[in-house]
């Protein structure tokens, strides 16, 4: 299918084709017919990507201080791979579309294929000629709304949700400040409310158009707007002033306070300045207000992509809510797009609406349209990247599922860099980032049908690299195939599903390896090689400063990311199983109190593990601490003799008085002797880098965990439940 891309090192903007979404729960296949570009919000963000690194690290700078702390914690290589593979990244962009559903998801009942709708959102409404749709992203069309008028309806929702924020009441005066594409909307929704309206905007022929979208007063200047709205309000000021510009400048800001009446309401919609004068807000005790995007349920995961609504009794207008509310107003005539619509482009001439707007032609615009075929591409089309390599003799053909973060700027430079490995098939969940990584790292094919990557012929080893909930379940699918699996921790999430996984393996002849990369370290080796002749069981006390996530993090949704307990805990499980080379008997465990005033998911706990060797383990897993702290430090005890584990730069070695050093001054977790590991045993030279006993050990230790952490005593850990 084609779409609009960006590449975000160069800026170059582009149609390409690519493979089109994957459908999932919980949303729905859209093949467009119109999506909106939103001039203001896009214009920005071509004029960032087409910016020097300098420029980029301006308008970024948290991702500077990110990239600066990565430098100090892994060393160079491995932060210049992260962030080669941050700046390699192509972009989509749009976000507000409509279209016929093509393919419906499970848990989705309110849409049938055949339906006409309106879409919204970044990463979904793109500029494609097939998207994937969450459901509470996706509104039906009205009796009468054309698809063309529906394209503006993620927009109309953001003007309509800044009508909502300023509480207007029949026949008060308003003004709105900037009118660009939300401005004009704003002026239609604001007189079907019943509003005596006033428009201001430098550009005259914005201010013409106002007056056709039903403005009964505009004014391009400062001056001559003050002197307008004392005359236009009968001297008392504006009830309401919303400030739809866009700017760096606070000049808006300024004006809203000076056109005001006492204690009137100021609505900040646009990307304006915000140094606001307090003395002339206090003065007049303004009220300032600021909207979010097109209503509540924006930026919340749990609505978006889960589709898990609000009850109306408590939030009447969520997004969608106002998305269906603005195609009433369009279909009872209320709202006039077409009036707004200056430039129809076909998706094939992408690039001259990017010139329009970026301002190359000289021309004047409001709405630009891009309009798509009736052509319906094929949901499982993959996308060659180039032609297949000969196959060597002892070469390996790996495919990936999942291409995130740690997957471009770990994993694969490191795969990629290995003799006699060869990258066949990979497969995201959308065209975009599998073309991108595809392109990036020399894939022979990109997909967002995963079942294409299993079957691949050529392919012998998969790496699974999706969030948690799906690692099981795909790791199962490629063993049955006989393909060796390199699954990311955790292996699982629930005993039901590590019980699949398990089976499969059993009756594999595929290695599952799972991403346990702390127990390859070199510094790991070298402790455990010099405590190899231990008579006496250890004593093991592994701190974790593990930092804090906001609380509607994926990761700790338990259906979707398990947990952390779950999801990272068991790194410390393993690495503490290989070092003393046996698996985990008794389990107990404590958390810190909650406290909601925190702020943020609170995970710490304190962990003890009885080994069977007779071995005794501390994991303390802090969450509140201070993010300048080094992650983790390990201390273990055996024989008269103390070794040390500094975030896994460097230790000690501690025998007899005397202290030797280890380790150097460059982070080694151990990952890329985990991935040679793997290699290793895939091509039958070398044992499984980690036995199936130890892995089902170290879920079910995770397992017990979690139950411990909810209120349940120590427990037993016996692998013959799974082995059955």
């Amino acid at each position: 299918m084609k779409q609009i891309i960006q590449n975000y090192r160069t800026g170059e903007l582009t149609v390409e084709e690519l493979p089109p979404p994957a459908l999932r729960p919980g949303g729905v296949l859209v093949r467009t017919a119109y999506t909106l570009i939103s001039a203001g919000t896009e214009r920005a963000t071509v004029e960032t990507a087409q910016s020097s690194l300098i420029g980029k690290a301006r308008e970024r700078p948290d991702l500077v201080r990110q990239v600066i702390d990565t430098f100090k914690r892994e060393g160079l290589r491995s932060t210049y791979e992260k962030v080669k593979a941050r700046l390699n990244q192509i972009k989509p962009l749009g976000y507000s579309a409509s279209g016929v559903v093509i393919e419906v998801g499970s848990r989705v009942t309110e849409f049938q294929v055949g339906d006409l709708v309106a879409c919204a959102g970044t990463g979904y409404a793109s500029h494609a000629e097939i998207n994937f749709i969450p459901k509470n992203l996706c509104s039906k069309l009205p009796q009468g709304v054309s698809l063309e008028s529906a394209c503006y309806t993620t927009v109309g929702a953001i003007a309509l949700q800044g009508v909502r924020q300023s509480d207007v009441r029949l026949g008060e005066v308003v003004v709105v400040i900037g009118l660009g594409l939300v401005g004009q909307i704003t002026v239609q929704i604001l007189k079907a409310a019943g509003c005596r309206v006033m428009g201001i905007d430098i550009d005259p022929s914005a201010c013409e158009l106002a007056k056709r979208s039903g403005a009964d007063a505009v004014a391009s200047d400062g001056a001559s707007a003050r002197e307008l709205c004392r005359s236009f309000s009968e001297g008392r000021g504006a009830d309401s002033i919303l400030v739809t510009a866009g700017t760096k400048s606070s000049e808006p800001v300024e004006l809203a306070g000076d056109l005001a009446r006492d204690r009137a309401r100021v609505v900040v919609v646009g990307l304006v300045g915000m140094d606001v004068p307090r003395n002339l807000y206090y003065a007049k005790e303004l009220e300032l207000r600021l909207s979010r995007s097109y209503g509540p349920g924006r930026y919340d995961p749990e609505y978006e992509e889960k589709g898990n609504d609000y009850p109306i009794g408590y939030v009447r207008w969520t997004e969608k809510r106002n998305m269906e509310a603005f195609l009433r107003l369009i279909s009872e005539g209320r709202v006039n797009t077409e009036l707004l619509t200056t430039h129809r482009f076909q998706i094939e001439r992408a690039s001259e609406a990017y010139d329009l707007i970026m301002g190359r032609k000289g021309e004047r615009y409001c709405g630009v349209v891009l309009e798509y075929a009736d052509a319906e591409p094929k949901a499982t089309d993959a996308i060659r990247t180039h032609r297949a390599k000969t196959v060597e003799a002892d070469e390996l053909g790996v495919g990936f599922i999942g291409a995130g973060n740690f997957a471009r700027g770990m994993l694969l430079p490191l795969v990629r860099r290995l003799p006699k490995v060869r990258l066949t098939g990979l497969a995201t969940a959308t065209g975009v980032s599998a073309r991108n990584t595809a392109e990036q790292f020399g894939f022979n094919f990109s997909t967002t049908d995963y079942e294409q990557v299993l079957d691949a012929k050529d392919t012998h080893s998969i790496f699974i690299a999706t969030r948690h909930d799906s690692h099981a379940r795909l790791a199962a699918e490629a063993l049955r195939r006989g393909k060796s699996v390199f699954v990311e921790k955790p292996l699982a999430i629930t005993e039901e599903d590590l019980r699949e996984v398990v089976r499969a393996a059993r009756e594999s002849s595929g290695l599952l390896m799972v991403g346990y990369n702390r127990r390859f370290a070199p510094i790991a080796k070298e402790i455990k090689d010099r405590l190899g002749d231990r008579s006496t069981p250890m004593t093991i006390v592994y701190r974790v400063n593990a930092g804090q996530l906001p609380e509607d993090h994926w990761s700790l949704d338990p259906a979707e990311g398990g947990g952390r307990v779950i999801g990272e805990v068991c790194h410390f499980i393993d690495f503490i199983q290989y070092m003393t080379g046996s698996l985990t008997a008794q389990v107990s465990a404590e958390r810190v109190a909650q406290n909601k005033s925190a702020g943020f998911a609170d995970d710490s706990c304190a962990i003890t593990l009885r080994m069977r060797d007779g071995s005794i383990a501390s994991i303390v897993y802090a969450a509140s601490g201070d993010a300048s702290v080094a992650k983790e430090h390990i201390e273990i005890f055996c024989d008269r003799a103390i070794a040390t584990i500094d975030d896994f730069k460097g230790g000690r070695f501690i025998r007899g008085g005397k202290q030797i050093k280890l380790g150097g001054s460059i982070q080694d977790k151990g990952h890329a002797a985990e991935i040679s590991a793997f290699f290793e045993s895939a091509r039958g030279r070398a044992d499984a880098p980690i036995s199936l006993e130890s892995l089902i050990a170290t879920s079910l230790t995770s397992f017990a965990i979690v139950e411990c952490l909810k209120g349940g005593s120590g427990a037993a850990i016996d692998i013959g439940t799974v082995l059955g």
